[in-house]
């Protein structure tokens, strides 16, 4: 029987979004502490836990079919691989920070300066790109403390909260590229293997169909049901059912999260109440 192997990071901040990702679509992974290695009981699916960045030279090479790694890793080792689903999840940034007493107006600024980072390639090209010559310090890990020690004028680090930098008196300057977790794949998959990837692609299209929607429910005044209906744009068209109130009917539709406040506000305005907001755990489409 065909089965796909897919990396994963073994710990650290992509590990849990990506299991998380996977036992919600229905895989079952069982994993003992430690395992480098385990295979989902219901599903064609090997896993390996590894470092994230080497993920994407597992995939090119084919030892892993697919991996989960964050955009900022994919593009710093520009391996041979395809990107075939942004998973929308371990968003952050890499930003380039200083000392917070330092002043900085802006990018030219580090012209002639040294900056501590993990992602030369990433930043060697966007300082290329600004026309900026900053001599570039490759570390891995504790980028943060260089500034302190002498080491560097200013480091590149990938930023979420910002909390780590203003521990290490740094302040944020430019962001200058924007990450979030990829699916990766080898180049040229068997047919047989690409069925299974398209399988496992639908239900994650299913979660985050879901994850960006709401179910709601509520009744409608008969006399504002076409002002009302013209604020809910369902899948098709919103469902109408008859109340026993005869001047009310009652509306099941679904709203996208980023309209869901603002239709609220406006479908109270046009009269509806009772209003039910439901989440949807999966949506096909």
């Amino acid at each position: 029987m065909t089965k796909l192997k897919i990396a994963i990071q073994k710990s650290g901040r992509l590990s849990e979004g990506s299991l998380n990702l996977i036992r919600q679509c229905g895989i079952k992974i069982p994993r003992m502490k430690g395992a480098l290695k385990a295979e989902a009981s219901n599903f064609p699916l090997e896993f390996l836990f590894l470092r994230d960045d080497d993920i994407p030279g597992y995939v090119q090479d084919g030892v892993a079919d697919l991996g989960i790694v964050g955009a900022n890793e994919a593009v710093e080792k520009d391996k041979h691989v395809d990107t075939i689903h942004h998973l929308g999840f371990s968003k952050c940034r890499l930003s380039i920070a200083i000392p917070k007493e330092k002043e900085y107006k802006g990018i030219q600024d580090l012209d002639g300066k040294s900056i501590a980072t993990s992602y030369p390639k990433i930043l060697g090209d966007y300082l290329q790109k600004e026309g900026v010559n900053a001599e570039i310090h490759e570390i891995s890990g504790s980028v943060e403390i260089a500034p302190n020690i002498g080491l560097a004028d200013a480091i590149c680090d990938l930023v979420s909260t910002g909390s780590t930098l203003m521990q290490n008196n740094l302040k944020e300057v430019e962001s200058i590229f924007t990450s979030e977790a990829l699916m990766i794949s080898t180049p040229g998959l068997s047919s047989e293997k690409q069925e299974i990837i398209d399988q496992l692609l639908f239900r994650i299209n299913a979660l985050q169909t879901a994850e960006n929607n709401k179910y709601i429910l509520l009744n409608a005044p008969k006399d504002n049901l076409d002002t009302i209906l013209e604020l809910l744009p369902g899948m098709r068209s919103p469902s109408i059912l008859p109340l026993a109130d005869e001047g009310f009917v009652s509306i099941h539709t679904v709203i996208a999260e980023d309209d869901f406040w603002s239709k609220i506000e406006e479908l109270k305005a046009a009269g509806a109440e009772g209003i039910l907001v439901v989440p949807i755990e999966k949506m096909i489409i």
